[in-house]
């Protein structure tokens, strides 16, 4: 059965682009629009293998949907990885100090990311 994974992104164009190469590497992609749609759907899906996130997004950026996934204890071990136009030191750090577990800048090599998902989501 293929491990879903969620892209969470507000350009449906980046939720396409990421879906078709996950899709086509066998994963199951469920896409969410903003922080708040992502927070929902983590909520509502029982077996979710990973997160993909963007950083700016309306009404509930990427870091602050980090956070309160990660303040549930049901998804304290999910992996998230966030995928972003920013490549700010900052960031980066304040993602992984959340429970970010890596950090891919856009546009991404297709070939890198399906890497760094399957070594996330324990699949080869």
């Amino acid at each position: 059965m293929a491990k879903k994974v969620m892209v969470v992104d507000d350009s449906r164009t980046m939720r396409q682009q990421v879906g078709i190469v996950l899709t086509a590497a066998g994963f199951e992609v469920i896409e969410a629009d903003d922080g708040i749609d992502g927070l929902e759907k983590v909520q509502q899906t029982a077996d979710l293998a990973m997160v993909l996130c963007d950083v700016n997004m309306p009404r509930m950026n990427g870091l602050d949907m980090l956070a309160a996934v990660k303040s549930d204890v049901r998804f304290t071990d999910l992996p998230f990885l966030m995928l972003t136009t920013e490549a700010q030191p900052a960031l980066i750090t304040r993602a992984k100090q959340a429970g970010a577990k890596g950090w891919i800048v856009k546009p991404f090599k297709p070939e890198l990311l399906v890497a760094a998902v399957r070594r996330l989501v324990g699949a080869v």
